[in-house]
């Protein structure tokens, strides 16, 4: 048999038709696709070119993506500063600031999660780099990961995030919010307890009976018994989201230093 021409085999691949199989002699390799022959023809110096190009570019959107989720923890951190001052400097403010609190930490939670969801495409493409290609010409390893090139080259074609709403939620519940989210129920806790918060000339210290607390934390007409009930139960789902929900932990399987 004769053999085939190697020009009418790769006109076949590059037009996307499945060539016969007495085409290609058995035990001989598939004809390389487009793609593969615009690889080759790279040389290595270019190759290294471009990756390190692409390279210092990831890196640039990782680090702005970065910055969005600084700025938010920034805002709420500036919202818990700013309602401390405005409930507890004087016992005319409302605890229901307090309340209202919880709620816009809980809006830039939402908000600065669905940034980081962003942030970990990015920082999962420059950690491929890093871990598969620069760590490999540093400390090479035998059969490490050949593929992590195509991976990162399909993540280009179709981009998908990497982590659902409700784990990053979890993340930056853990990282950042659940710490605030304490400081204002002590703050709460301190302003429905303290006659000396709610009413100017009432005398120091804490309040008597349960039922003074209890008073102290009406709202309107919401009765305190369930605004009381209402804060528990959020934020015993507020714990349960970032310590009882399982993660996927992904990128952060690898090493220690995460954000």
């Amino acid at each position: 048999m004769a053999t085939p021409d190697i020009v009418t085999i790769q006109e076949t691949a590059t037009s996307g038709a499945v060539p016969p199989e007495t085409a290609r002699p058995t035990g001989q390799p598939p004809p390389p696709q487009v793609s593969d022959k615009f690889a080759r023809g790279l040389t290595s110096s270019e190759l290294a070119t471009t990756l390190s190009h692409f390279h210092r570019a990831e890196i640039a959107r990782m680090a702005g993506w970065r910055d969005r989720l600084d700025r938010t923890s920034n805002w709420a951190i500036t919202v818990v500063a700013a309602m401390l001052s405005v409930s507890l400097s004087t016992a005319n403010a409302h605890h229901g600031v307090l309340l209202f609190a919880m709620l816009l930490i809980t809006l830039l939670l939402w908000i600065e999660a669905r940034r980081y969801r962003f942030f970990d495409v990015y920082r999962a493409r420059v950690r491929q780099f890093e871990r598969y290609y620069f760590a490999q010409i540093f400390s090479p390893q035998p059969d490490f990961a050949s593929n992590w090139l195509s991976i990162v080259g399909e993540s280009l074609r179709a981009p998908r995030f990497l982590i659902s709403q409700r784990a990053s939620l979890a993340r930056r519940l853990r990282r950042n919010y659940i710490f605030m989210y304490l400081i204002l129920l002590l703050a709460w806790v301190l302003k429905i307890t303290t006659p000396a918060l709610q009413k100017e000339g009432s005398s120091t210290g804490i309040a008597g009976s349960l039922h003074d607390a209890l008073t102290g934390a009406a709202l309107g007409p919401v009765p305190g018994a369930a605004v009381l009930v209402v804060v528990v139960l959020f934020y015993a789902g507020l714990f349960a989201a970032a310590y009882l929900i399982p993660d996927n932990d992904g990128e952060l399987s690898h090493g220690d230093v995460h954000v």
